[in-house]
């Protein structure tokens, strides 16, 4: 028998990270995990009936972010800036800032400019840690499919890199 407490809400900081990976907006991902969470509740009833509860959740989650991604698309943007972040005193300095930065940026480029399947499939494995066969039920893929996508994104990487 599952447990929302013991069983459903560790999750939430999986879906978090899933969901900012798609997203990229703080505030979006933290929306979407709450809208998961609700459905996966309302679907309380039919727990039982669910193989995986994580895979079902990480499946709905990335769904919903999917869907979020492709609504602001097709929206119009107001304004590109973004509020100032007060620093705190043992801020690094500017030039640290600046190559954090730009390190951090292109392995972010490197990484959206992946297939969302590679990135997606590379997400789940590398950095959430689920097993292929998980991965496969998430994505409705087979295993071979996964490693497959596992392999592709890696050697990108390594060689955009390198």
């Amino acid at each position: 028998m599952l447990d929302f407490v013991r069983d459903i809400l560790p999750l939430k900081d999986k879906l978090f990270r899933l969901a900012l990976h798609i997203t990229q907006v703080r505030e979006e991902a933290e929306d979407i995990v709450q809208d998961t969470m609700i459905k996966v509740w309302n679907r309380r009833d039919s727990w039982e009936e669910i193989d995986s509860i994580e895979a079902y959740m990480l499946t709905t989650c990335r769904n919903i972010a999917l869907d979020r991604v492709r609504m602001q698309e097709n929206r119009p943007t107001d304004s590109l800036d973004e509020a100032p972040v007060e620093r705190p005193d043992n801020a690094p300095s500017p030039l640290e800032e600046l190559q954090q930065r730009n390190s951090l940026e292109q392995i972010k480029q490197i990484l959206d400019d992946l297939p969302e399947k590679q990135r997606t499939c590379m997400q789940l494995r590398d950095f959430e840690g689920l097993p292929y066969r998980e991965i496969a039920t998430i994505l409705s893929i087979t295993e071979d499919q996964v490693k497959i996508n596992i392999h592709r994104a890696r050697k990108a990487v390594k060689a955009l890199l390198g």
